[in-house]
């Protein structure tokens, strides 16, 4: 059900599980913190995008990257700060985002902090 942590306490998302459809959750009990890392549960992963559970732990970040998407995070616990495009937003609980598609960007968790990320692959055929 979970994605497995690495060795070097980042995520590893090659054993994606949705969740079960038509059961009702706690959203920010999706994904649970662990020490030292990043965890990541798979909500919904389709052709035409996805929707991820994240929680990180204090003094954890990922790199930054690019990808060919729009990008959309809310914070669901706690707070981050999220570079796009060299420039630092902080998030707040409830506070969402729009990463445009092939912008810059990492996370950096000052303190631990949970979201939901939405992919959306379609769109991009223009």
């Amino acid at each position: 059900m979970k994605n497995k942590k690495e060795a070097n306490g980042k995520i590893n998302s090659s054993d994606v599980v949705e969740l079960q459809k038509e059961t009702a959750h706690i959203i920010i009990e999706i994904v649970e913190y662990v020490p030292n890392a990043v965890m990541s549960r798979t909500i919904i992963k389709k052709s035409t995008g996805n929707v991820t559970a994240m929680s990180f732990s204090e003094g954890e970040e990922l790199s930054e990257k690019t990808i060919p998407f729009d990008t959309y995070v809310q914070i669901i616990d706690g707070a981050a700060d999220v570079t796009i495009s060299n420039k630092n937003h902080h998030l707040k609980l409830g506070t969402g985002i729009v990463i445009p598609a092939h912008a810059l960007h990492h996370y950096n968790a000052k303190q631990k902090f949970k979201m939901i990320s939405t992919v959306i692959k379609s769109g991009y055929e223009d």
